[in-house]
Formats: C-alpha cells, structure tokens, sequence
C-alpha cells in the first residue's frame, strides 16, 4: 500500500553517485546548467495549459506540476473516467560531455478510495527510438480517504542512459486508473495527482556520467 512519506534527498542524492560509467564513479552533477523543455504534452491527465516542468538548481533533479489529473469511478461517474494518462516528451540540454539517466521519480496526490475500491499510479520511462523501458506500477486499496506518495526507484545496474553525442527526447508516461471492485454500487472513489492547492510536483532524480 502507498502511504503518504518525506522523501530523502539525501538518500536519492546517493543513489544517483553510486552508478558506475565505464568504471568510473558517477559525478554529482555536471559544471554547467541544463535545461529541460516540453515539447509535447499528451493525455486527457493532462489538458493544454496544466502542466509544466521545472529544472532544479543543482541540476539534480527537475519537477512536473500538474493541476488537472484526476480519476474517477464509481456513482456517476462517466465510465471513461476511471482512466487519465499523460504523456510527456522532453527536449534536456545537457552540459556537452555528460549524459544522464532517471534514478528515481516521486509521485504524490489525493486518493477518496471506497472499502473494495482500489487505483492505481503507473509510469513509464524511454528515450526517443530506443526499445529500453523502464516501467513501475503501484497500487492503493480502498478503503483510503488520503494523501498518498509513491517512489520508483531504479537499481544502478537497470538505469537507462541517454546515448552520447546524440539529441533524443526523453518520453514519460504516467497514468491513474480507479476500479470500483467490490465497493458499493452508489459510492464514487477517486485519485488524483495534486495536492491541496490543486497543484503536484512530480519529481524525477538525475544520475549524471561523462560519456567517454
């Protein structure tokens, strides 16, 4: 089950160093700035003018909000509801050099679960023309009336690497989906990602490398 917990920057902080590159250590985070730009925003979690990223100033690190992802099932509730998904593609300018990889990503929201009710948080990760994926599914079980938070977290081993010396747009695809099951047939259950002031901060970790 999710429940709703800090995150340790520290921790995360630790994981993106700990990677190996050609046998050499991970650095923290390259010299100079990068910057991230959304090229396409798609999904009915995501409707034109409610997302937006944002990159760290350590450059460890970058933040998409959202302020219209939300799930429903149940009551009623319109039955294409129970499903909103959003897919992201983004152009990141890196320091010349260096390439990155996703070491973890944090989701967080609000989730009105009926007993039987149930939703779940799943996201996918791959760069432009290549067939390496990494996806993460988790799910929380009604009843639940709470914020919640999930993590995934990649092991150092599975990271997957933006090829050198080429410009690919990195792809990440979020979904929420919320099943009644055996909830009761008048009772409305939903998950969203936001927070209290209708806004959420997703936020994926960068582990850095040179590229040889």
């Amino acid at each position: 089950m999710i429940r709703s917990l800090a995150v340790s920057a520290a921790a995360a902080a630790l994981f993106a160093t700990a990677a190996p590159a050609h046998g050499a250590p991970v650095l923290d985070v390259p010299p100079d700035k990068i910057a991230i730009e959304l090229a396409t925003v798609n999904g009915s979690g995501c409707p034109a003018g409610t997302t937006a990223v944002a990159v760290a100033p350590d450059n460890t690190a970058f933040t998409v909000t959202y302020s219209d992802y939300l799930a429903r099932a149940g009551g009623g509730s319109d039955p294409t509801e129970y499903r909103k998904n959003c897919q992201l593609n983004l152009r990141v300018y890196v320091p010349q050099g260096f390439t990155y990889a996703i070491a973890r990503a944090d989701y967080r929201g609000y989730a009105s679960l009926a007993r039987g009710a149930y939703g779940q948080e799943r996201a996918s990760y791959y760069f432009q023309g290549m067939t390496q994926t990494t996806r993460k599914t988790h799910q929380l079980n009604g009843p639940y009336y709470d914020n919640w938070q999930a993590s995934d977290v990649t092991e150092v081993a599975q990271l997957v690497w933006a090829p050198c010396g080429e410009r690919r747009n990195f792809n990440i695809n979020t979904e929420l989906r919320v099943l009644p099951g055996t909830s009761s047939p008048g009772s409305t259950s939903f998950m969203t990602m936001d927070s209290t002031d209708a806004s959420v901060s997703t936020k994926y970790h960068l582990a850095w490398r040179p590229c040889p």
